[in-house]
């Protein structure tokens, strides 16, 4: 037993010393540059629209007509200081969404559609920045290529603005940055093993260095938000493990806005990020808000800060767009920055901005006590601010927050009523808030955690080894289980005591240990297991058009694509790690770990039936016998398990092992089968359909262990 566990532990050495000497170098995008941009503004309260999404597809025009139609509109009253696009502009697949390519119709179609709002909504262009998703990077061998559309027709590029890193300065009685981040990949593997966001580490460190930057040389105070595409859960640590997430909290950024995960799993998720600290003044935090998408639910976010206090609203643009009521102060306590409670000073007034493109006659703000039937406490009239911009819809009106002070930050709460000239009226969104500062952290839906709290680069690891685990856990428990049995006459008299004992629930012990020990009797299939787990864990699965559709074949490995790059040397770029996950998680759990199942389940079901069979053809059955070292669990015994004296263990036995248990094995081998040939054939859709085809680890291999197994169990092999 110990040469049979050595030789593939020596095969597994000669691999991973294989895979050491290969000439890999890891994929870094170094582009850390920062195109800096400045805007002027009236007082301190300025307003921000962003969107995310658009999928701007050939197949579906309706998505740009809209952006013109209902978005232009709206952004003429509106009036923004800017307009962020947080990336996935175009999307980058062919009709039936199983391959993926860049689209030249597509990004000119986006072209049109922001030169239509510029028309429409009355917006300078120069105050649109959009950056790239990675539905952008998709089939994008290298940036400033023929395929990479963006730095064509993007407004970053019209506007001699591809950095990396875009720092967003508006400029009044107080400061206020916005700095846009692209954390896409160098090389833009195609659908779908495109899914992280990559930060390097000179980026981060230039991200850094620009908020670093701004606080030395503003000389107002400064409020900092940040914007990207990917949210931190889908955003992997950089070479050296850094992460945006202590450099923010460093930096006492206020919000980091993004997209990419689309409304259909949450219209607006959330997150509050805190990082520990030994002392009350170490203490750091800022807010994560994820915006949902344009491509199915036309969501549109319209972000104020009002002297350094942050608030939002979220609108569907189904229709044309209404009037619309942002609450700029006092912030709603169940969002507000713990930067303004740490530093708070009370502010007798209230500020709204009212959104509409009729005129506004009346404004006015209701307060209500929770503590008492959310009856009205106050009504306040509010009075246009005059300003020397003529779009400026902000009301103020002066109050005695004195009056609201509570140890509960939700005990009051406000909301906002306005009229037309029309007569149309229109009230805002009832929310608490609280004059002293305290923050009220709403509790966290369980998806919110899951797909936004869970670090995903970390959890995949968790997934894949826990899964390689239990399938090296199955084929080497067996043998070892086998080496004790055959050493320790007293653990093999125990096991047959367990096969022979009455006792109901220890007769669990007895279908684990057959299973086992049946299942790993055919060495052929058993070292066939074994050879293809570990190439599976040092080899490439496949091979495919990983870059563009007629790119170089790269190779797909469990840490990602292995992508050649053709210079003096031929040398083989490290890509998409963790963004393979959606491709090996699904293969793993529903056709690696069922086969290695079905298959042992198969000999399992092999050896009952031969005892079935022994039984109906001899005429006696020797009672007597029950010497536990002629068992039939080992090997070397030359006398079955039809042997033992418990009837009523062979009488489970037969009925476990009826006809039906073998033909409910075969349809399970069936089932595999489907659901293997499906994610085969979407590999071949998205990486192209030969090189995939010839790739016989994912192709080939799970149903040639399959169509081994079920032949050599055959019923007429006995």
């Amino acid at each position: 037993m110990a040469s049979h566990l050595r030789s593939p532990l020596v095969l597994l050495l000669l691999l991973a010393l294989h895979r050491l000497c290969a000439p890999w170098l890891v994929v870094a995008d170094d582009g850390a540059s920062v195109a800096r941009s400045a805007f002027s503004m009236d007082g301190d309260v300025a307003w921000v629209v962003q969107v995310s999404d658009l999928h701007i597809s050939a197949y579906h025009p309706d998505r740009a007509d809209d952006l013109a139609s209902i978005l232009g509109p709206a952004l003429r009253a509106i009036r923004p200081h800017l307009l962020l696009v947080t990336g996935d502009i175009t999307d980058a697949k062919n009709r039936r969404k199983t391959t993926s390519r860049q689209d030249e119709r597509e990004w000119i179609t986006y072209k049109k559609a922001i030169d239509a709002i510029v028309g429409i909504g009355g917006i300078d262009k120069s105050r649109i920045f959009d950056i790239r998703g990675n539905h952008d990077t998709y089939g994008v061998p290298y940036r400033g290529g023929k395929l990479d559309f963006f730095s064509t027709y993007s407004v970053n590029s019209q506007l001699d603005r591809l950095s990396t890193i875009s720092s967003i300065l508006l400029q009044g009685r107080r400061n206020y940055l916005f700095l846009g981040i692209d954390d896409t990949m160098s090389i833009g593997i195609r659908y779908p093993a495109n899914l992280f966001g990559h930060p390097t580490d000179k980026r981060i460190d230039a991200v850094n260095s620009e908020l670093q930057y701004w606080s030395n040389h503003s000389n107002v105070p400064i409020t900092k938000v940040v914007f990207g595409h990917y949210p931190m859960s889908f955003t992997t640590s950089s070479q050296k493990g850094q992460r945006y997430e202590s450099i923010f909290a460093k930096q006492s950024i206020s919000a980091y806005l993004c997209g990419h995960l689309h409304a259909k799993i949450s219209k607006q998720l959330w997150r509050f990020h805190e990082m520990s600290a030994t002392t009350q003044e170490q203490k750091s935090s800022y807010w994560e808000w994820e915006l949902g998408d344009w491509k199915e639910s036309r969501l549109m976010r319209i972000l104020a800060i009002d002297g350094g206090a942050i608030s939002f609203i979220d609108h569907t643009l189904k229709q044309a767009f209404q009037t619309s009521i942002l609450i700029t102060y006092p912030t709603d306590s169940r969002s507000m920055n713990t930067l303004e409670s740490m530093n708070w000073s009370t502010r007798n007034d209230i500020n709204v901005l009212v959104f509409s493109n009729q005129v506004i006659r009346n404004v006015s703000a209701r307060v209500f006590d929770s503590h008492n039937e959310f009856k009205i406490v106050e009504e306040i009239p509010l009075q246009l601010v005059a300003t020397p911009s003529v779009h400026k819809p902000l009301f103020h009106a002066e109050w005695n927050a004195e009056n609201y002070k509570s140890p509960s930050p939700t005990r009051y709460w406000l909301q906002v009523f306005a009229q037309d000239s029309q007569g149309g009226k229109t009230s805002s969104e009832r929310r608490p808030f609280s004059v002293e500062g305290k923050v009220q952290i709403q509790s966290r839906p369980c998806l919110n955690y899951l797909i936004f709290e869970v670090q995903w680069e970390d959890m995949y690891q968790v997934l894949l080894w826990s899964n390689f685990a239990f399938i090296i856990v199955l084929l080497f428990a067996p043998k070892l289980l086998y080496h004790f049995m055959k050493k320790s006459l007293t653990y093999q008299r125990w096991t047959v005591s367990v096969m022979l004992s009455p006792i109901q629930p220890r007769k669990a012990y007895f279908w684990l240990v057959w299973f086992l020990m049946e299942g790993a009797r055919s060495r052929p299939i058993w070292f066939s297991l074994l050879i293809y787990v570990i190439w599976l864990i040092e080899m490439p699965w496949f091979w495919g058009h990983a870059t563009s559709e007629k790119g170089e074949i790269a190779q797909m490995y469990l840490s990602g694509w292995s992508i050649p790059s053709l210079g003096e040397d031929l040398t083989w770029n490290k890509s998409s790690n963790p963004d393979v996950l959606v491709i090996t998680l699904p293969f793993l759990y529903l056709v690696v770990v069922p086969v290695v199942v079905v298959i042992y389940s198969l000999f399992a079901e092999k050896a009952v039936a031969c005892l079935r069979h022994s039984r109906r053809t001899e005429n006696t059955v020797n009672p007597t016998n029950s010497n536990p070292e002629s068992g039939y669990l080992l090997p070397s015994a030359s006398v079955s398990l039809a042997n033992l004296s418990d009837k009523k263990i062979l009488s489970m036995v037969m009925k476990f092992c009826g006809g039906w248990t073998r033909r409910v094995l075969l349809l399970l081998c069936c089932i595999i089968a489907v659901i293997h040939l499906k994610l085969s054939s979407r590999l071949m859709s998205a990486y192209g359909a030969k090189p995939v085809a010839f790739s016989p680890p994912v192709t080939w291999m799970p149903l040639l262990l399959l169509s081994a197994t079920a032949y050599c169990t055959m019923p007429n092999t006995y």
